[in-house]
């Protein structure tokens, strides 16, 4: 875990590299003389641009002529779009760009070993680098906010247009409705004061070792739970602290170099941490993490109590609803009697890729109405979840089904709006191909393009 909350993968810091650059050299790889290769209204596609981008994905695309003609099409699309938005005269969301900008910036940092990494491998100072990224985030955000309000102009539907769209599609193009459960649980948590104080005190013991005179990186290879850090002796390497828990970044820089921290408490568990280096706003630290761990006898003690309950439920001497408001710990269902519901959207109905894997497992060949065994899972808390005992009650089992107007009647205007709003998109690119003034180079002539519009805009 060489972080411990980057907002984004390393994988998407990379891909953040292919947005289009400001074109800047007089030639691309190959050494062929960079040339205009598409010309969009008073937008210009220069060959370099298209060659920066098969350079840039080339996790996504080969490098042949295929990839170049799908990544032509898709820029002379985004022009369109962007075209359209400065006629408009659409505002441009400069604080979003800006923290979009920031915390791509600060992955590209953090992935390469900061500045000066940065420098090296594209080549160019930061501000400059700042500045041709800027441009290229605020054409793709106008871009996408021109995309929102050719959605956002398309009508409210009505019953008349969803029954219209559902006559015209073919009966298997329409949605299946998966088989869906409502459930309701009961949860009883392990003392986690208890797990929290033993893994404080293990990591107060491995602190004055520390002091005492033992190498922290040692310690770190022994002890820590973070295995990405910990077999490079806890070090996590230089890094903007945007990408860390705000409680380890504010403690790392607190620090002065070589010291050692007290304990320091985020969701991924317990710490301590030694900065090796600190440099503006960005550090590089070693820790060691551990984790509260709970015991068999943990588990014992709440499945007793849900066993137990389980019984009585079995026995109709309660109800699942009333054990649920008087035994349960989990805040957010035992005031509504155990039912759960998705924390995102309110429903009470869940998919099976929505549920967590234990609680699927506890109730797949249950029958409504019945009351799982205990098991152990997760609650929804924190970036895991926190371990938690419970039982399940199938409430209500909706097998799967194609959707009809009946019961599925959510589910149909949603399609059915996207629908409508994919058409709308559709019929603006190609009104736009053939009204505005556009010209492509020949020598891509024989690209299969998607859009048959763009055909006639070769130069003669």
């Amino acid at each position: 875990m060489k972080n411990l909350r980057i907002m984004r993968s390393v994988a998407a810091a990379v891909a953040f590299m292919a947005l289009p650059v400001v074109a800047s050299a007089q030639k691309y790889s190959g050494g062929v003389v960079d040339k205009t290769v598409a010309v969009i209204g008073n937008e210009v596609i220069m060959i370099s641009d298209v060659e920066e981008e098969v350079q840039m994905q080339m996790s996504d695309f080969t490098s042949d002529k295929t990839s170049r003609c799908e990544l032509l099409e898709q820029m002379m699309t985004a022009k369109l779009f962007l075209m359209q938005a400065r006629v408009d005269s659409l505002v441009l969301d400069n604080s979003m760009v800006e923290s979009n900008l920031s915390q791509r910036m600060d992955q590209l940092r953090t992935y390469y070993g900061g500045d000066e990494g940065v420098e090296e491998v594209f080549g160019k100072p930061m501000y400059k680098l700042r500045q041709e990224w800027r441009k290229s985030l605020e054409d793709q955000t106008l871009t996408q906010q021109m995309q929102s309000e050719i959605v956002r102009n398309v009508p409210e539907l009505t019953p008349y247009d969803v029954q219209q769209y559902v006559d015209a599609t073919d009966p298997e193009d329409l949605p299946v409705v998966p088989i869906m459960y409502q459930l309701s649980q009961i949860c009883v948590y392990p003392d986690r004061e208890a797990a929290k104080l033993a893994v404080k005190e293990r990591l107060l013991a491995i602190r004055e070792r520390i002091i005492n005179g033992e190498k922290f990186a040692t310690l770190a290879r022994i002890y820590s739970q973070d295995p990405g850090s910990a077999r490079k002796g806890g070090e996590l390497g230089m890094a903007s602290k945007s990408i860390f828990w705000p409680e380890f970044s504010d403690a790392a820089m607190a620090l002065k170099e070589g010291n050692v921290s007290q304990i320091v408490e985020t969701p991924d568990g317990f710490h301590i941490i030694e900065v090796l280096e600190k440099n503006g706003d960005m550090f590089n630290a070693r820790h060691i993490l551990l984790k509260p761990e709970y015991t068999s006898e943990d588990m014992e003690k709440g499945f007793h109590v849900l066993d137990s309950l389980r019984t009585e439920l079995q026995n109709e001497a309660v109800t699942f609803g009333l054990a649920a408001r008087f035994y349960s710990e989990d805040p957010a269902t035992r005031t509504n009697g155990g039912q759960m519901a998705d924390p995102n959207t309110g429903s009470t109905y869940f998919e099976i890729d929505q549920l967590k894997p234990q609680d699927y497992n506890a109730i797949k060949d249950l029958k409504e109405d019945e009351v799982s065994e205990p098991f152990s899972s997760l609650d929804n808390e924190g970036r895991d979840g926190n371990l938690v005992y419970k039982i399940l009650k199938v409430d209500k089992i909706i097998p799967a089904h194609p959707a009809t107007l009946t019961h599925d009647y959510t589910l149909l205007l949603e399609r059915a709006r996207e629908s409508m709003q994919m058409k709308a998109i559709e019929d603006f690119i190609d009104s736009r191909i053939k009204t505005t003034y556009i010209v492509i180079d020949p020598m891509y002539k024989d690209c299969e393009f998607e859009r048959e519009g763009w055909k006639e805009k070769f130069r003669k």
